[in-house]
């Protein structure tokens, strides 16, 4: 999920193990066997800051269906003593300069700055803070699109399944534009309205519903723009992504929309694996508004904890290394294989991927990649996807599974998104689901994090619900150094904790189904209960 794809409009636990201490630690089995209530009384709605943390919280003592991180700190991991974990990035970039980041980057102690030398003889010239694979390029055409362009690079039924897709994209184009101009000019005049009302530039939902007004276009105005808020951004960041789909469709509209060859400027073979002289050292990327999406994710595992700044990251001793492979657009597979090659080959324990696309022609690479970091005993986190799709049957890639039942390897591990509501809305509109491909659900939904430029934004997507379990599979590896990757995952499915309501599904009121369909464990992962099970593995 790259920054459009994870932004757009397609747009806990309840611990019977409470009062329980290092030294005194349930059995394996009991671990398990843990079930949310099925009726939490709900105390009053979290303000914008509490919002900001609600990834860390517990469900029995805030109601919230968080991780139960805090808790974990606090109880289990207290004075104790940890092991440094790196954390790869495999996004769009990440803005490494960050006052919240800076101290947490991953710095190569085999290269020497600046002095143009391969020194650590890896391929990759003065690689200190990790690689960037797209070089220059921030735009890129989508999967379905490159194969229009050249057929050659699937069989014939994949291609007309492309073209399926591709026509039906352009035929639905004009309409979509014309709704999005429309919500555009809705959402910009009620903005401008509430703007006049509350006397501010910037403001709350809780501040618009507080609004008492008789005046008729300003009852419209807070009713647009309380809708506008359900979207999960503030209103500017949603203006923006709007604009931005906006642009996207009247791109699509035009007859040479894909003549342009982005991929030209890096001077590689994206079609051969083995060219690999390509990109260069800079990961922010040319221009660091596009390093958002990758900036947000490596806060969420690990912008410092505590620091009275921004959020608290989830793991509290790790390096984040960049491997800049995600565009605006579709990423290549070629990229994408190498660039987990890479995090691998330099040390890191769990690799964070945060996007996905419907074709993938050179699967083939990306499954020997997931491979290669199983045999190096690295976790591998992936996004589930925001389609709000079925994908048990639908295509999402990259996967585990070369016919979506038998898994290549038991190093990655597949995260849907949550909602911060507990009850029938807890599971994320867009969040994608499957019994088979799903592994497990975290928080998705209004999580706040590092965003380029010393600020911080709240994003949704399973883009953000992929890091907040990458967050606690590094802090596994940290205290439980001895564990191995396919260990970290076990654990990570098996101490979740079960939801065993009826939930919504699609943000679709009238599919409503229980919430363990959803995926393979119908659990949500909970770092509290992760920890308490990694104690007693480790023990084995």
């Amino acid at each position: 999920m790259n920054t459009v794809k994870s932004l757009s409009l397609s747009l806990f636990s309840a611990i019977v193990l409470a009062g329980c201490g290092a030294q005194k630690l349930p059995n394996y089995k009991s671990i398990t066997a843990i079930t949310a209530p099925e009726n939490v009384t709900k105390k009053k709605a979290l303000t914008d800051n509490q919002l900001k943390f609600w990834n860390q919280y517990d469900i029995v003592k805030d109601t919230v269906p968080g991780m139960s991180v805090n808790r974990a700190y606090a109880e289990l991991l207290k004075n104790r003593k940890a092991q440094k974990v790196i954390v790869g990035i495999v996004d769009s970039g990440v803005d490494i300069e960050h006052e919240d980041l800076k101290s947490v980057i991953w710095t190569n102690p085999k290269e020497i700055p600046d002095n143009g030398i391969d020194d650590d003889k890896n391929g990759y010239i003065d690689d200190i803070h990790g690689w960037n694979f797209l070089g220059d390029i921030t735009k890129e055409h989508l999967e379905y699109e490159r194969i229009i362009k050249d057929k050659s690079l699937v069989d014939e039924a994949t291609y007309q399944e492309a073209k399926k897709i591709y026509d039906k994209k352009i035929s639905d184009a004009q309409n979509e534009k014309n709704y999005l101009g429309t919500l555009l000019a809705q959402a910009t005049k009620a903005d401008d309205i509430i703007k006049k009302q509350l006397k501010k530039e910037i403001y709350t939902l809780d501040e618009v519903k507080t609004i008492d007004s008789k005046d008729t276009l300003v009852q419209k105005s807070t009713m647009i723009i309380q809708k506008m808020f359900s979207f999960g951004m503030p209103i500017a960041d949603l203006k923006t992504e709007i604009q931005k789909e906006l642009e996207a469709k009247e791109e699509l509209l035009k007859k040479d929309n894909l003549d342009t060859d982005y991929r030209k400027v890096l001077g590689d073979n994206p079609n051969d694996i083995a060219d690999t002289n390509y990109g260069n050292n800079n990961v922010i990327g040319p221009d660091k508004n596009e390093a958002l999406h990758g900036t947000h994710v490596a806060g969420i595992v690990a912008q410092v904890r505590n620091n009275n700044i921004g959020g608290d990251g989830i793991a509290n001793n790790v390096e984040i290394l960049t491997a800049r492979a995600v565009p605006d657009g579709d990423e290549y597979d070629k990229d994408i294989a190498l660039a987990i090659r890479y995090a691998v080959d330099n040390g890191a324990k769990v690799i964070n991927g945060s996007f996905g696309k419907s074709f993938s022609p050179h699967k083939n690479w990306v499954f020997d990649a997931i491979k290669y970091a199983a045999e190096k005993d690295v976790l591998i986190v992936h996004a589930a996807g925001n389609d709000a799709k079925n994908i048990d049957f639908y295509d999402n890639f990259p996967n585990d599974s070369e016919d979506k039942k038998t898994e290549i390897s038991d190093n990655l591990i597949t995260v849907g998104a949550l909602n911060f509501e507990y009850g029938k809305n807890i599971a994320a509109r867009f969040s994608n689901i499957g019994k088979i491909n799903v592994d497990v659900f975290a928080p998705g939904v209004k999580i706040y994090a590092t965003t380029p430029d010393n600020t911080y934004k709240f994003l949704q997507g399973t883009s953000m619900a992929a890091p907040n379990v990458a967050g606690v599979a590094a802090l596994i590896r940290s205290y439980y150094p001895k564990l191995k990757a396919s260990q970290v995952k076990q654990i990570l499915m098996d101490s979740g904790v079960v939801i065993s309501n009826d939930v919504v599904v699609g943000g679709n009121p009238q599919d409503v189904r229980p919430f363990n369909e959803l995926s393979k464990t119908g659990k949500i992962v909970n770092a509290y209960n992760a920890i308490l099970m990694a104690n007693q593995m480790a023990k084995k």
